[in-house]
C-alpha cells in the first residue's frame, strides 16, 4: 500500500478536495493507498514517511520523494493528467 501525503496552506481546506480525488482515483482503479494531510510548513519534517508528496501550493522545500504540483485538481484544468501522474506512482 502506498502512501500519500497531501499538503496546502492550513492542511485543512483544500488538501481535503486534493486528498478526496485521490482516495477516488485509487479506489476506482483499486489500487490501495493511505493518504494524509498535513501544512506545507509540515513536509519537510514529515515526507520521509511516505512514497509521494502530492501539493496543493508552491513548495519550496527538499525531500527524498517524489513531489507532485497538483494545483489542477483544485482549477480542473489538466486534472485527469495529473491524476494519471500521481496514479503511476501508486502503482509503482
Amino acid at each position: 500500500m502506498k502512501r500519500i501525503l497531501v499538503a496546502c496552506g492550513n492542511g485543512i481546506a483544500t488538501s481535503t478536495v486534493v486528498a478526496t480525488k485521490i482516495r477516488e482515483a485509487a479506489s476506482e482503479r483499486n489500487l490501495p493507498v493511505t493518504v494524509n494531510q498535513c501544512k506545507l510548513m509540515e513536509v519537510e519534517s514529515m515526507a520521509s514517511d511516505y512514497d509521494l508528496v502530492v501539493t496543493s501550493g508552491q513548495f519550496g522545500g527538499t525531500v527524498t520523494v517524489p513531489v507532485v504540483t497538483a494545483i489542477s485538481l483544485l482549477t480542473g484544468i489538466g486534472e485527469d493528467e495529473t491524476i494519471e501522474e500521481i496514479m503511476n506512482f501508486v502503482k509503482q
